[in-house]
């Protein structure tokens, strides 16, 4: 063989070694983060009780009318600037420190204006890659004085190893201020619909329970913060929503107030959304038909005013008029609660992909 052929074959040998190695190594360190991620996965209890933080003075009676809101908001890090890949968008990481403290200010100046007697949020983070390591939950609750808070995780994982760049590290979950003393709270975990290795990296979802006891009586107003399914096959979202009936249910046979608010991730069956049609290749939202929860239930959500947003491209530029919006905010209320109104607050996704929605009822 010529010195020349000799080389040429060295230099094969090379390329040929590469092209083995680098799958060899992809499937290497796949299998890593894999056994690292079981290690380390998140594994809640069924039930778990809450740390209560803060001071809250005010106590609420039969008679007492009430201001309850609640809010995804977004991580600090979906305003009107952002896209998300998992809604067709093409970012990761969709906020600076920079923005993502602009963003929580805006809400922190929000839930001040509003001055709710309980306030729901979720996507509230705690140390993560995605919203610039911030502590979220000590950061909202330290502003609003008066409250005492609640915090729950729903979605711990030390690494999301997609797509590229990588999400990363999360922490976050779901927050709840109340002005009333609250008594005790609870972590109720809520089915998960992923098998491993997938839920690995998903969310743990849950609701959290508070309890204040009504003054003058044996009974409690019980507060459910919650925040159900998004990107399942629609299966995680019945079994999340069935037990999530079961959860109320109890309370109300018990003879409690019952207020349970978030991001359903679906729109009730008894609010008008033919203002705001599905378009072709967005994220569909699901449908809770309100009947399976019976007439003692009341289902609230606000069809005027769309309460969520896609992430498929930034809002500010858009066209708004031809957007995908969605109505998946809202409360179920207990038949012993009187519903005063229950209405969107319109902010033009400013500050996070949700609008807030605001209840106002009194205990009877």
């Amino acid at each position: 063989m010529k010195r020349t052929e000799k080389k040429l074959w060295k230099l094969w040998q090379k390329v040929l070694l590469v092209i083995i190695l680098i799958p060899c190594v992809l499937v290497i360190s796949y299998g890593l983060i894999i056994v690292y991620l079981t290690a380390t996965e998140y594994k809640p209890a069924d039930q778990e009780e809450v740390k209560i933080a803060g001071t809250a003075d005010k106590t609420v009676a039969a008679g007492n009318t009430l201001k309850v809101m609640t809010w995804n908001v977004g991580y600090g890090a979906l305003g009107d600037n952002a896209d998300f890949f998992m809604d067709g968008g093409s970012h990761v990481y969709t906020a600076d420190r920079e923005r993502v403290q602009e963003n929580l200010a805006g809400i922190e100046k929000e839930i001040a204006s509003v001055s709710p007697d309980v306030c729901f949020m979720q996507e509230v983070d705690r140390n993560s890659d995605r919203s610039r390591h911030i502590d979220e939950v000590q950061q909202i609750a330290g502003s609003a004085s008066g409250y005492q808070s609640t915090f729950a995780y729903n979605f711990r994982t030390e690494f999301i190893p997609y797509p590229w760049p990588p999400i990363g590290k999360v922490n976050g979950g779901i927050l709840t201020l109340s002005a009333f003393g609250i008594s005790g709270s609870q972590r109720q975990q809520l089915p998960c619909p992923f098998s491993w290795p997938v839920r690995l990296a998903q969310l743990k979802r849950c609701v959290m329970v508070d309890r204040v006891p009504v003054k003058g009586s044996g009974h409690e107003l019980v507060l459910v913060n919650l925040h159900l399914e998004a990107y399942d096959d629609g299966e995680g979202k019945k079994a999340q929503t069935a037990m999530l009936r079961e959860v109320l249910q109890k309370e109300a046979d018990a003879g409690n107030y019952v207020i349970a608010g978030g991001d359903f991730n679906q729109t009730f069956s008894n609010t008008d959304i033919s203002a705001y049609p599905a378009l072709e290749g967005k994220w569909h939202a699901g449908a809770i038909d309100t009947a399976d929860f019976g007439d003692s239930w009341q289902m609230l959500m606000d069809g005027s005013t769309p309460s969520c947003r896609s992430l498929d491209q930034p809002f500010a530029g858009a066209d708004t008029q031809n957007f995908q919006y969605y109505v998946i905010d809202g409360f179920i209320v207990s038949s012993n609660i009187k519903v005063n109104s229950c209405e969107t607050q319109s902010l033009s996704f400013r500050n996070t992909d949700h609008n807030p929605v605001v209840l106002n009822v009194t205990l009877e």
